[in-house]
């Protein structure tokens, strides 16, 4: 895993002992997740020896683990494409690098999901109160990286019925992708 890349750090004013010696996890807002982004896409040798493009299943591999956000790369074949989920209390931002994807995106429980293309490099970033899913329209392969702060620990997976996007599961994780249970 990568090195933790330099992003805005914020210092602690006013901070107190923890009663409990519980520390919350650091958070870079959804703009320094960009902002990271950015600068990682910026140094492709970085991160391009570990394209790897599979037809079965999307690739995905850490690049970046630092102690206040992680950066995952992931490559997508066409058709390939994500279920409608959050990511738990985590910020996140994901930057297409080449190719494109579509997003279906919202808010839990309102009425409709929007739709958009993501084109390669214009950054989409969001707090943790954001659905979506992603997929490769083609006609080509498609690779992209996602930050999320703090690191990833849940995500939900929701249904889309007539009252909006709801949770239907709710799930630890270790990686940005679902796992067969």
């Amino acid at each position: 895993e990568g090195r933790g890349y330099p992003g805005p750090r914020r210092a602690r004013r006013g901070e107190e002992a923890d009663p409990l010696d519980v520390v919350a996890p650091a958070r870079l807002s959804p703009g320094d997740l960009v902002d990271v982004l950015r600068a990682l896409a910026a140094e492709p040798e970085r991160w391009r020896p570990r394209v790897h493009h599979l037809v079965s299943r999307r690739y995905y591999e850490r690049v970046v683990a630092a102690e206040d956000h992680e950066v995952w790369l992931i490559c997508w074949d066409v058709g390939q494409m994500t279920l409608l989920h959050d990511h738990g209390s985590s910020a996140g931002a994901f930057l297409v690098v080449d190719g494109l994807l579509l997003e279906d995106y919202g808010r839990p429980g309102s009425g409709r999901l929007r739709q958009r293309l993501v084109r390669r490099g214009r950054p989409h970033a969001f707090g943790p109160s954001y659905v979506h899913n992603l997929a490769n329209p083609g006609p080509g392969l498609a690779t992209s990286l996602h930050a999320y702060s703090p690191r990833l620990t849940t995500m939900a997976y929701y249904a889309v019925l007539p009252g909006g996007a709801v949770p239907v599961r709710t799930m630890p994780v270790q990686h940005p992708e679902p796992t067969a249970s």
